[in-house]
């Protein structure tokens, strides 16, 4: 399934909706599970829904289990253009306008899981990896307030000189859990999205001399979509091309094949003796030659980042002015 946040413009302003891609179509799985249940004779069919399909994607991802079951039921019967009270179910793609699949994370941590990136880093500031890397999956907190989505302009941060993109692939959780372990991890995850992690490279260097962090050359801007794919859609999770393109030109070509750290692995170690929740994002980390910073080619304002993997999608984002 392939869910999505979409806009509605009104006469009161943009109303955000849980979606599902259905071919060319969007079907606001609310509206669609509340002329279900209708139709099945539940009494009181769009407060029901609201609990079962909530039209508010971290809500739906809170219940992840009984949401996506509803989802599935509803999806499998003939749905008419329009349910209870006239409310529209279906929406042509042109017709709405895409957000972050998921707009308002209940957290992020940001994973460093690509060795060839690790190692490149490294090497630019004369260093070798850390034996460090090698024993164990470290990651940061990221910035789960400043979340961007398809097609959204990034505003260029005025404290830096050197604005990157980060070709990176999300995870979005979606049954809570503490110790988990690694055989059990991937049944935590509602699905995956692409994440474009941008960085403030400047400010990223000076900081992390004082070996915290990074946090303020991180903590401005995330981007997630262009949609959550569930697990059920992709053959294999390791084995996912990626690309990003600037301005058309392809910039950066990986694959998910060559992450060091598997997911199951970031997963049992996050959350050995912490706990996470519906709704945190984990990103994989930057996929080698995936930045501006490994190829010391540098956006600018203006430009067209296109982030692309497969099985999920492109996500479009422009470079805001300085």
């Amino acid at each position: 399934m392939k869910l999505c946040t979409f806009e509605v413009r009104t006469a009161l302003g943009a109303v955000s909706r849980t979606g599902v891609v259905n071919g060319g179509d969007i079907i606001d799985i609310n509206t669609a599970t509340a002329w279900r249940l209708a139709e099945e004779g539940e009494p009181r069919p769009q407060i029901v829904a609201d609990v079962l399909a909530p039209g508010n994607m971290l809500e739906f991802v809170q219940g992840w289990t009984t949401s996506l079951a509803h989802a599935a039921k509803t999806l499998a019967m003939e749905l008419p253009a329009t349910g209870l009270r006239g409310a529209r179910l279906r929406y042509r793609a042109d017709e709405v306008w895409l957000s972050a699949p998921l707009p308002n994370p209940a957290s992020l941590r940001d994973f460093y899981a690509f060795e060839q990136h690790v190692k490149t880093g490294f090497a630019k500031r004369g260093e070798l990896v850390p034996q460090e890397w090698y024993e164990m999956p470290v990651w940061y907190r990221g910035s789960h307030q400043n979340i961007y989505g398809p097609d959204a302009t990034v505003p260029w941060p005025r404290f830096t000189e050197k604005f990157d993109y980060e070709l990176e692939l999300a995870l979005v959780i979606g049954v809570a859990g503490s110790d988990v372990t690694e055989a059990e991890a991937l049944r935590h995850v509602a699905g995956i999205t692409v994440m474009n992690d941008f960085s403030a490279r400047d400010v990223q260097r000076r900081e992390m001399k004082v070996r915290l962090g990074p946090a303020k050359g991180k903590d401005f801007a995330t981007a997630l979509g262009p949609v959550l794919v569930t697990l059920d859609e992709i053959p294999d999770l390791y084995n996912l091309q990626m690309t990003a393109r600037v301005n058309g030109e392809v910039w950066s070509e990986g694959s998910t094949r060559d992450l060091y750290w598997k997911f199951e692995q970031m997963i049992a170690f996050c959350t050995e003796g912490s706990r996470m929740e519906p709704g945190d994002v984990i990103g994989s980390g930057t996929v080698g030659t995936g930045c501006g910073l490994e190829l010391d080619r540098w956006v600018r304002p203006g430009d067209v980042m296109e982030l692309e993997i497969e099985k999920v999608g492109v996500l479009r984002n422009v470079v805001g002015t300085r």
